[in-house]
């Protein structure tokens, strides 16, 4: 059986989000901003109209919430995520075969349905993700992911198609003229740097690409480049990926929602983005050998003293218990921590991280440590229980602080509609 693949991607789909507990935003211009209220990540299609770009920061157009009625709100991740997961298992009623690719992209291969028309399939799929969930989507059906990005482009950008474009029975020719109307720079996998490249062999088209000597393509961007040729030419090079690959690294930051030099305050923060940081590594089932801790100060406020530092330790032994990570994390905190600086950011960082099925032990990991952790991994995985079943933070660690006034900016988030008891929807005659 041939691939055929469908890319869903979820149109504005922090703004659909919203969107779905608030019908009065429907034709409104909307934006959603970024944490700490910064920058614009998400725009509906009427607020793309007033010229708002992505990543435009706020304060740029904070006038045109009263001269245009525009909405704004800020990032409600939470309510993102339970929407994203109900889009995949509507999803999942059309095929067992699906890459969740992001937040409100996924990969559909369609071969093993059979049907005369894969648009029309397409159109049941879009018609059963707005019913069911009340989202809308563009879908791009071909027999590569790659072509099936292309086609998605032009369904987003061409109400004529009705959302849904297939590109299994057209021909060769109309192909090459929706990639002669394409940008390299657009195509899924080539992105800025090789579009310049591209660009100085006067390769700009994705059709100059696809028709480009391979030999050059592969020079320049190696196999990856040649398979993404390949797919532009309808042969399929990039499979789905059923599980997500495991993070060789976890990050875990953001900005403070007021610049700080309270120790105290860097201290609760670093235990809270550890005890996150903890909580994905686990997620993946992993430990980590190594923590990083960084701490730095707001660089555009030039008329304050400035600073930025970081600092790493090493376990003797791979772990995920939480305890011991924010006991590390706090111990390096101390030693780059200076007084009299008004802190913007902290961050965690785990890295030299290992699948716990893999982990070797030690040579001096006698029987007593081998019980000490693995009481410490069925205590900690008990609280992963606990939250998981009762809600995030319904367990939480003394060193996180309770106030966290410190915490960032969320001014304008709706509420948590499908995962919060206290903020249901509520409906008043």
């Amino acid at each position: 059986m041939k691939n055929i693949f469908a890319l869903v991607d979820c149109n504005n789909f922090y703004v659909s989000c919203e969107r779905i507990f608030n019908p009065k935003l429907e034709n409104k211009p909307v934006v959603v901003l970024s944490n700490n209220d910064g920058c614009c990540v998400a725009r509906s299609n009427e607020a793309k109209k007033l010229g708002i770009k992505m990543g435009e920061p706020f304060f740029k157009i904070k006038d045109l919430v009263e001269k245009e009625g525009l909405k704004v709100y800020s990032s409600n991740y939470e309510l993102y995520g339970d929407i994203s997961n109900r889009v995949s298992e509507t999803l999942f009623t059309f095929s067992p075969d699906i890459e969740i690719y992001s937040i409100d992209e996924a990969f559909v291969n369609l071969k093993r349905i059979y049907t005369n028309s894969y648009e029309d399939y397409g159109r049941k799929i879009r018609e059963r993700i707005f019913d069911w969930v009340n989202i809308p989507v563009s879908i791009g059906i071909s027999p590569t992911k790659t072509l099936s990005k292309v086609a998605n482009q032009f369904v987003k950008k061409d109400k004529s198609f009705g959302g849904v474009l297939s590109l299994i029975n057209k021909s060769e020719e109309e192909i090459n003229e929706l990639l002669k109307n394409l940008d390299v720079s657009d195509v899924w996998g080539i992105g800025r740097q090789y579009s310049k490249k591209l660009y100085a062999e006067n390769i700009k088209s994705a059709y100059d690409f696809k028709y480009s000597n391979p030999k050059f393509i592969q020079k320049i961007m190696t196999i990856n480049g040649l398979k993404t040729q390949n797919e532009l030419k309808g042969v399929s090079c990039i499979p789905l990926e059923y599980e997500t690959p495991d993070k060789k690294g976890i990050c875990s930051s953001r900005s403070f929602g007021k610049l700080t030099s309270s120790f105290k305050e860097l201290n609760e923060a670093v235990s809270t983005y550890t005890t996150t940081a903890a909580e994905k590594l686990r997620s993946q089932n992993s430990k980590c050998k190594k923590i990083t801790i960084f701490i730095r100060t707001n660089h555009f406020r030039t008329n304050d003293k400035q600073y930025a530092n970081s600092k790493s330790y090493n376990f003797l032994e791979p772990t995920s218990y939480t305890p011991d990570l924010i006991k590390a994390s706090k111990f390096l905190l101390k030693q780059i921590f200076k007084e009299n600086y008004n802190y913007q950011k902290v961050g965690v960082i785990l890295t030299e991280i290992i699948n716990e099925n893999e982990i070797q032990n030690s040579l001096f990991n006698i029987d007593t440590l081998q019980y000490k952790n693995n009481k410490k991994d069925l205590i900690i995985s008990k609280v992963d229980e606990i939250n998981k079943s009762l809600g995030n933070n319904s367990i939480i660690f003394a060193a996180n602080g309770i106030k966290k006034e410190w915490k960032m900016k969320s001014e304008k988030r709706s509420d948590r509609f499908t995962t919060n008891l206290n903020e249901l929807l509520k409906i008043s005659n």
